[in-house]
């Protein structure tokens, strides 16, 4: 591949990934008319239309997905080479780019990676199930953690740790005097509930369902700290795994007796990535136990 097509090549990736051209040309040490010349070059020689431009920003256009897919993998397996040799000369220097439904199950992992590649530079965004997922396809993820199972060939997916389900309540609530609670004890109660689309949500539904229980619920929060927050203000009760519990001393932790209703963490990468050096590494760290108080 000729030089100047790589460098065409090269911007329309950086573009797409970052949607804009201006933070497209930061990221590759240019100026933004040259980025914008490099796409308007691939445009015109083989005349198509990359991205629809919307104001300041871009949006990719289906033919410019298509490329896209491409590229993201020319350039990702062009990083995991110079991470490969980076590795074998100054014992793992690099960036690794993790995604996390939330930071109870990633922290200690971190603590443990930091520990034996401190060198190593890491970044993480938070989203949920979907967008981890997607993330790590499209490769602008190295490394994914998320509550349950990923069934797609083009996915390794490692279990990390077992998470029970517990009831928050507010300390006036009248369940709150209780040490633990039975499912049949939340008949006709109030919840505030995740979104639908929540791991925790659906296994805590599934739950109530084969037990014949039936709650009430007219206030859904995106994030489980805003659920958190909606309990201690007393709008209902809430459900949580317990790896995710934040003590507050507004709020009572109730453990559910009964058939145990749980969540399950996992780790995800590329399956075709999963021998990456800094991805290998992290997932080395997963042992057959699990996490601490994950049984």
């Amino acid at each position: 591949m000729a030089g100047s097509a790589l460098s065409e090549l090269r911007a329309f990736d950086a573009t797409a990934r970052l949607g804009t051209m201006s933070a497209a040309a930061k990221a590759l040490g240019l100026r933004q008319p040259t980025v914008s010349a490099h796409i308007a070059s691939l445009e015109d020689a083989y005349r198509v239309e990359l991205f629809h431009r919307r104001g300041r920003r871009v949006e990719l256009t289906s033919f410019g997905r298509s490329l896209a897919e491409l590229t993201n993998r020319i350039f990702r397996a062009e990083q995991d080479a110079q991470a490969l040799l980076a590795g074998a000369r100054d014992h793992h220097q690099g960036r690794l780019t993790l995604c996390a439904v939330g930071p109870y199950n990633l922290t200690p992992l971190l603590q443990r990676f930091r520990a034996r590649w401190p060198t190593v530079r890491v970044a993480v965004s938070v989203g949920d199930s979907r967008e981890i997922v997607e993330r790590v396809l499209d490769y602008r993820g190295d490394l994914g953690v998320l509550v349950h199972a990923v069934n797609d060939p083009r996915i390794h997916c490692v279990p990390l740790r077992r998470q029970r389900l517990m009831v928050i309540a507010h300390r006036a609530h009248p369940l709150a005097r209780l040490q633990s609670i039975h499912l049949d004890d939340l008949r006709d109660q109030e919840f505030v509930l995740r979104e639908d689309g929540s791991t925790t949500r659906r296994v805590f539904e599934e739950g109530l369902r084969q037990a014949g229980v039936q709650i009430r619920s007219s206030l859904e929060m995106g994030s489980r700290e805003a659920v958190r927050e909606a309990v201690a203000q007393g709008l209902g009760l809430g459900v949580v795994a317990d790896t995710a519990h934040v003590a507050d001393p507004r709020l009572v932790a109730l453990p559910i007796n009964g058939p145990g209703l749980f969540t399950h963490s996992h780790v995800i990468c590329l399956a075709e990535r999963q021998r990456v050096p800094l991805i290998a590494g992290f997932l080395a760290l997963i042992s057959p136990e699990g996490l601490p108080g994950s049984r």
